[in-house]
C-alpha cells in the first residue's frame, strides 16, 4: 500500500507530481494527482477505450465536489485556472492511499468523509463511491449533504475542447441514471447514481489548465461542461455512489463491482513469483499493460499517451507474462503480432484510430523471435510454436534475406543493413518533421545482435521440428554473422562495440545499444569482449534509474528533458536516462560475473533507486523516462511497459535467479562451425555463447 498524509500537499509541486492511474484491460483508464488537480488533459475519470485498445475519449474530466454541513458549503475539488488554483479542497484532504484503489480521506469540521475510484474489469466503466467516516465532532449535524457536478470533456485524449453550440446538453433521466449524448456519433454517457435530487444546469467551467501541458509546449486550456449537479443526503444513507459507463449500469451493484475488483486484483497481485514488496508491486503493476484487442490480448506501451506497439510489446512481453505465470496471455500477444506481420515485418504501433498499421520498424520483429524463446523456455509448449509462429519465422527470415521495406536486407556480410533517408527504424526513433534525430542507418549495433540471436533460435527450432535442411541453412547465416560482427564492429582502441557501421567511419558514440549483445542468449562475443562492453557501458552510461542513452563526455549529449516538443525530441535519446535498459544491464553484468552471489548483490543495489521511485510519480509504475543529468528527473510517461517489465525480468531472472527449468532453447548441441567462446563459464543451458 502507497500512502500519503497533509504534509505531502503542503509542498503542493511535490503533490501534483505524483499521480494515480486505473486502467480496465481495454487501453481505458481514470488517472489524476493524489490532491485531486487535473494536470494534464490525459487526467480524467473516464477515459474510455471505444476501439480498444485505442480510440480513447475524455469522456468524464472530473467531479466538482462540495459537501454541506448544515447548509455551510465546502468544496473537497480542485483546479487551475489562470492565476490561481480554485478551490482548494486538498486542504480538507487528510490521507491519500492506494489500498488497492485510489482512497481519499477528506476531514471537514471534525466529519471524515473517503472517497474510492475504480475502473470495472473488461468495462469502460469508472465507480465513484463515498462513505461517511469517523464523526469528530461533539454534535451530529442535522443536515450531511454532498453535491457532485460532473465536468465533461467528451474529445479525443490528445485534444483539448473549448466551450460551443453544437453541445447538446439534453438530460435523459429515469430512476438512479442520467445519460448525455453532447455530439452525435460520440458514445452517451450514462451515470448511474444513488442521488435523492437532479437538477440540470448547462454551465461552462472555463478556461480550466493543465500545468504539465503547458510545460511540454502543447495546449494547455479547455472549458468543461456541467450538465446537471446530484444532490445525495449523506445524513439519511451515510454514503453516495456513481458509476460512469459508456454503460447503463446499476448503482446498488457498486460495493459489489468494488469487492470483485479487489478480488481479481488480490489474484494478480499474488502472480508474483516473489513474496517481497519490490516484486509484488512490479506483478501488480504489470497487470495493468496487459489489454484486449479484438478476441486476442496485447500491450499498451505506456500511459498516458501510447497505444500498442510491436517493438514496446516483444521487450515487454517476457518481463509482464513468464515469470508471474501468465502464460496464456502470453501466447494471446504471439498469436496477435504473428497474424499482422507483413513483408517480414511487425507493426511498429496500431494507430489510435484504428486505421492500418504502420510497419516502419526493423527491431520489433527480432524482439519477436526473442519472446517467443522465452515464452517456450519458460512453457516448453512446442505445439503452439511449432504449428503458429515456426512458419511465421521462416517467412520473416526469408524476407530478410531477399530485402523488405527500407532497406531492410542481410547483405554480403551477412548482417543486416537498413535504413533510408528521412525514416527512423531503431528504437531511437524520434523524429521532429523531417528531422530524424538519431538516424542510424547501416548497422545499428543492436540489429546486429538480435539478428544473430534470432537465427540461433531458427537453428533450434529447425532442428526441434526435424527440418535438418533449415537448421544447417540457419546455422551458415549465424556463423557468417558472427565473424563479420566481431571484425567490423569492435573498436580496439577504445575496447567496445561501435554503434552504427555503415560502410565509412563506424559511429563510436558510447550509447546503451551494444549491450544486447551481451545481454541477449545468443552472444557473438568472447568472454574479454563482453566484459568491456559491460564495464565501458557501466562506467559512461548507467545512473541510479537506468542507463543514459548517450555519455555525457559527447558533444550530442543532453542532460535535460524540458521545453516543447522539438526540444524533448531532440534529447530523447541523446542522453536521456531508460529505465528499462536496466534490464538487460543487469543481465548482462550477471552474466560476465558468473552469476555469482556477489554480482546479484550488486544488481539488487542497483534497482534499490527505482523500488524508491514507485511512490514518487505514476504511483506504483515506473516512470518511462528520467533526465539524463543528477537528480534525474523523471519524464514522459508515468507508466511504462518495458520499464516495468524488464525490471521485473531482471529481478526474478538474474537477481533472484527464478530461471525457467524446461527444455533449454539455446541449440542442444555445438556447431562445428561457431565453436564456444574459450574462457566462457557454463552460466545456464539457455544461454549459449558463441565466439
Amino acid at each position: 500500500m502507497i500512502q500519503f498524509e497533509r504534509e505531502t500537499w503542503s509542498d503542493l509541486e511535490a503533490a501534483v507530481h505524483r499521480e494515480w492511474l486505473e486502467t480496465n484491460g481495454l487501453g481505458g483508464f481514470a488517472s489524476s494527482t493524489i490532491i485531486g488537480l487535473n494536470t494534464r488533459r490525459y487526467h480524467g475519470l473516464l477515459v474510455a477505450a471505444t476501439k480498444p485498445p485505442v480510440g480513447r475519449l475524455v469522456l468524464l474530466s472530473k467531479l466538482e465536489e462540495t459537501l454541506f454541513i448544515d447548509g455551510r458549503p465546502f468544496d473537497l475539488s480542485a483546479n487551475r485556472y489562470p492565476g490561481l488554483i480554485h478551490p482548494q479542497g486538498f486542504h480538507y484532504l487528510k490521507q491519500f492511499r492506494l489500498d488497492p484503489f485510489p482512497v481519499f480521506t477528506y476531514e471537514v469540521e471534525g466529519i471524515e468523509l473517503e472517497k474510492s475510484v475504480f475502473m470495472i474489469y473488461g468495462e469502460n466503466s469508472t465507480v465513484i463511491h463515498y462513505t461517511l467516516g469517523k464523526n469528530n465532532r461533539p454534535d451530529i449535524p442535522q443536515n450531511l449533504r454532498l453535491e457532485l457536478r460532473p465536468l465533461l470533456a467528451f474529445r479525443d485524449y490528445h485534444g483539448t475542447t473549448r466551450e460551443n453550440g453544437a453541445m447538446n446538453p439534453a438530460v435523459q433521466e429515469r430512476d438512479g441514471l442520467a445519460s448525455v449524448t453532447p455530439y452525435h456519433g460520440l458514445p452517451t454517457l450514462h451515470l448511474a447514481h444513488n442521488a435523492i435530487e437532479l437538477q440540470e444546469t448547462g454551465d461552462w467551467y472555463g478556461d480550466v489548465e493543465y500545468d504539465a501541458e503547458r510545460e511540454r509546449g502543447l495546449d494547455f486550456s479547455e472549458d468543461l461542461f456541467n450538465p446537471f449537479v446530484l444532490c445525495f443526503n449523506l445524513r439519511l444513507r451515510g454514503q453516495a455512489s456513481m458509476i460512469a459507463s459508456t454503460e447503463q449500469r446499476d448503482v446498488a451493484q457498486a460495493v459489489e463491482y468494488g469487492r470483485a475488483e479487489i478480488t481479481r486484483r488480490r489474484k494478480a497481485f499474488m502472480a508474483s513469483p516473489i513474496r517481497d514488496s519490490f516484486a509484488q508491486s512490479l506483478t501488480a503493476a504489470s497487470d495493468q499493460y496487459l489489454v484486449s484487442r479484438g478476441d486476442e490480448k496485447t500491450v499498451i506501451a505506456g500511459y498516458h499517451w501510447f497505444g500498442d506497439w510491436g517493438r514496446d510489446t516483444m521487450i515487454a512481453l517476457p518481463g509482464l507474462t513468464l515469470p508471474t505465470g501468465k502464460y496464456d496471455v502470453a501466447r494471446s500477444i504471439l498469436r496477435t503480432f504473428a497474424k499482422h506481420v507483413d513483408q517480414g515485418m511487425l507493426p511498429n504501433r496500431f494507430p489510435d484510430a484504428g486505421e492500418t498499421p504502420e510497419y516502419n520498424t526493423v527491431d520489433a520483429v527480432l524482439w519477436f523471435f526473442e519472446a517467443a524463446r522465452a515464452y517456450l523456455a519458460y512453457t516448453g509448449d512446442e505445439e503452439f510454436v511449432g504449428d503458429e509462429l515456426y512458419p511465421v519465422f521462416t517467412d520473416i527470415i526469408s524476407w530478410h534475406a531477399r530485402g523488405t521495406r527500407y532497406g531492410i536486407k542481410v547483405d554480403d556480410s551477412g548482417l543486416l543493413g537498413s535504413g533510408e533517408l528521412g525514416v527512423q527504424l531503431t528504437w531511437m526513433d524520434a523524429k521532429v518533421g523531417d528531422w530524424v534525430v538519431t538516424p542510424r542507418r547501416g548497422k545499428p549495433v543492436e540489429i546486429q545482435a538480435l539478428w544473430y540471436n534470432a537465427l540461433c533460435i531458427m537453428e533450434d527450432l529447425a532442428n526441434r521440428f526435424s527440418d535438418q535442411a533449415a537448421g544447417k541453412r540457419y546455422c551458415h547465416m549465424a556463423a557468417a554473422a558472427h565473424l563479420s560482427f566481431n571484425r567490423l564492429f569492435w573498436n580496439e582502441d577504445l575496447r567496445y562495440l561501435h554503434d552504427v557501421v555503415n560502410g565509412g567511419p563506424p559511429d563510436t558514440s558510447i550509447r546503451p545499444n551494444q549491450i544486447f549483445a551481451v545481454s541477449l542468449p545468443h552472444s557473438m562475443l568472447p568472454w574479454d569482449r563482453a566484459r568491456r562492453v559491460v564495464e565501458k557501458v557501466g562506467e559512461h552510461l548507467l545512473t541510479p534509474f537506468g542507463l543514459r542513452s548517450l555519455a555525457p563526455n559527447d558533444r550530442k549529449y543532453r542532460g535535460c528533458y524540458t521545453g516543447g516538443p522539438t526540444e524533448r525530441d531532440g534529447a530523447y535519446h541523446q542522453g536521456t536516462v531508460w529505465p528499462w535498459l536496466l534490464g538487460p544491464f543487469i543481465t548482462a553484468y550477471v552474466k560476465v560475473n558468473g552469476r555469482s552471489e556477489e554480482a546479484r548483490r550488486q544488481a539488487q543495489t542497483w534497482l534499490s533507486p527505482l523500488e524508491s521511485h514507485l511512490s514518487e510519480a505514476g504511483l506504483g509504475h515506473i516512470s518511462e523516462i528520467f533526465e539524463g543529468d543528477a537528480p534525474h528527473r523523471p519524464c514522459g510517461c508515468i507508466a511504462q511497459a518495458w520499464s516495468v517489465a524488464e525490471i521485473l525480468r531482471a529481478y526474478c531472472e538474474d537477481v533472484r535467479g527464478l530461471r525457467p527449468n524446461g527444455r533449454p532453447s539455446g541449440r542442444p548441441t555445438q556447431s562445428k562451425n561457431r565453436p564456444v567462446a574459450q574462457g566462457l563459464p557454463p552460466l545456464e543451458s539457455l544461454h549459449r555463447h558463441r565466439r
